[in-house]
């Protein structure tokens, strides 16, 4: 794939969206940006190094036949400080500290947090240079850099960052010293200095201030408990009051195949891109550290899909034990974030993709059936794979369709206005934009980037769990329809004329094309030929129903 060409595909769509769109999203979503004034003086531009190497993480495989002593409290080190990713936290007193499966630190508390380095500032402690356009619009008493979050809520509020766009939350704004109980969990960032370029995972460029970067460049989290936990012990979901804790030895790791690899891509890039927490409670990428996580959900879910991908092949076990641990650990955070309350991530362009396989995957290995069912336990729950398919009778004659840049709303079933489901038209009929806008977006930023996790629940037979069969059908539709004569349709009625990389049939990853083709239509997998049988189309004429009587 060409990515500078998907990258300005999507950019474009995305700016189309407040013209086209028939729902005020800014004012559901944050209210509409206004025209800020240029900061001066400029900060000089600087490109920064590429953090995607492969990662020499090593995690410990363990298992319930020999499971690993919880040590004593006497046995765990007195530290006066910790660090991580670059930031040090530094104890009020010497505290006894501890480090989960996945390397981070808990501290056994209750402990007081003295200092925490990079030093938090606040209003004019932050020099004139590092100002954005974002920061000036606020009162100086807004502005904070390098910023943490004692028990973040499960909610598209943050207070990292006056830099951030939309989700930040001046009155979340904390202080030293911070006293911590066992339960607690603190967010801790680093912020992106004005001028840093920075590479973020599969995309182009992040720098603060410019488009949607957001302006946080590293996370960690710190964790109070009460007593010494065990070396396989996982992180509790930062936003998880009831601090659950999963072990590792109980992974039920019977239920990865072992299918040989085709074409592997190198995976300690995976291990590095899934190592650092994904504490991201917004939307758009506004307030994800760059140095962690993806920016954008198209990107979520190809790291996240392969990833899964990677752990159904024949990598041997202790190949597969840091990867599978980081993406246990993100399952269990955003699954985190569900229990507690947060909405999910609506289908809306390429931005609501990618969050549903970590939480069910992680469900499924840890035998917690609310996480693996993720869908039945919090219906309402958004998840962009799911509101944007839907079964349905397609102008191409397929039986499943995309259901649109902005799709239906899982919590209401009613398709959102403007932009939502267009496929059961014509292109002929696509008059206004909003069809042609919703095809860019099937194309650019949401059907390929979801076939790699299509593939890896059906290798595990997970299809039950996942809950939504309209999802399996749509990726199978996008690699097995042959489109040949509605490309020309598209160019003739709508004159819209795809890229190759835009086009059915493949994704933009040679290890996904190579394991699709070897098996997907391998024995005992499922029929390859869903989307073209006749389903229970109830659900998307219903939506467009209601959307047409809530219109009215």
């Amino acid at each position: 794939m060409v990515l500078t060409q998907l990258i300005l595909a999507a950019t474009v769509a995305s700016q189309l969206v407040p013209v086209m769109s028939g729902q005020n999203l800014s004012a559901a979503l944050g209210g509409p940006l206004k025209s800020l004034p240029v900061p001066h003086p400029a900060a000089p531009r600087v490109i920064g190094p590429n953090p995607w190497v492969a990662s020499t993480q090593t995690v410990t495989l363990y298992t319930g036949v020999e499971p690993p002593a919880t040590p004593k409290l006497e046995a765990l080190p007195l530290k006066e400080s910790v660090s991580q990713y670059g930031i040090t936290w530094t104890f009020g007193q010497p505290a006894r500290v501890g480090q989960f499966i996945n390397g981070d630190w808990y501290v056994v508390g209750p402990v007081t947090i003295k200092t925490i380095t990079p030093r938090p500032l606040y209003g004019s402690e932050i020099p004139e240079i590092d100002l954005d356009q974002i920061d000036l619009e606020r009162p100086v008493p807004q502005r904070v850099r390098h910023g943490f979050m004692l028990n973040p809520p499960a909610a598209m509020r943050v207070s990292y960052d006056s830099g951030v766009r939309n989700w930040f939350d001046p009155s979340l704004i904390q202080r030293l010293p911070v006293d911590m109980k066992p339960g607690d969990a603190l967010v801790s960032t680093i912020s992106m200095p004005k001028g840093l370029v920075l590479k973020p995972q599969l995309w182009e460029t992040v720098e603060r201030g410019v488009d949607d970067s957001s302006p946080i460049r590293t996370a960690a989290v710190l964790t109070c408990v009460a007593n010494p936990l065990p070396p396989d012990a996982f992180r509790p979901a930062f936003c998880d009051r009831q601090a659950r804790i999963y072990l590792s030895r109980n992974l039920k790791r019977n239920l990865l195949p072992n299918v040989p690899g085709k074409n592997l891509p190198e995976v300690g890039l995976f291990v590095r891109f899934t190592q650092r927490p994904w504490v991201g409670t917004g939307f758009f990428g506004f307030e994800s550290p760059v140095e962690n996580m993806p920016q954008y959900g198209r990107d979520y879910a190809r790291v996240v899909g392969q990833a899964a991908l990677l752990l159904c092949t024949d990598l041997k076990p202790e190949q597969k034990e840091a990867l599978l641990v980081n993406l246990v650990q993100i399952g269990i955070d955003l699954g985190g974030m569900i229990r507690a309350g947060h909405p999910g991530w609506e289908g809306f362009g390429g931005h609501g993709s990618g969050r549903k396989l970590p939480i069910v995957f992680a469900g499924l290995l840890l035998d917690d059936a609310q996480l693996a069912h993720i869908n039945r336990s919090f219906p309402s729950a958004h998840f962009g794979e799911d509101e944007q398919t839907a079964y349905g009778d397609a102008w191409t004659g397929a039986k499943v369709v995309f259901t649109g840049h902005r799709a239906i709303d899982q919590a209401t079933g009613i398709a959102r206005a403007g932009t939502g489901p267009y496929e059961h038209t014509p292109p002929s009929t696509w008059r206004d934009g909003r069809e042609k806008l919703s095809e860019s977006y099937r194309r650019c930023c949401t059907s390929a980037a979801w076939v790699a996790q299509a593939l890896a629940l059906r290798l595990m037979k997970a299809e039950e769990a996942w809950n939504h069969d309209a999802f399996f059908d749509y990726c199978d539709r996008w690699m097995f329809e042959d489109e040949t004569q509605a490309l020309v349709t598209l160019k003739q009625d709508a004159s819209m004329d795809q890229p190759d990389w835009a086009r059915e049939g493949k994704t933009w990853e040679a290890f996904v094309n190579d394991m699709w083709a070897a098996y997907r239509a391998a024995p005992g997998m499922p029929p390859t030929d869903g989307w073209k049988q006749p389903h229970d189309d109830t659900y998307l004429n219903s939506a467009i129903e209601k959307a047409q009587r809530t219109a009215k």
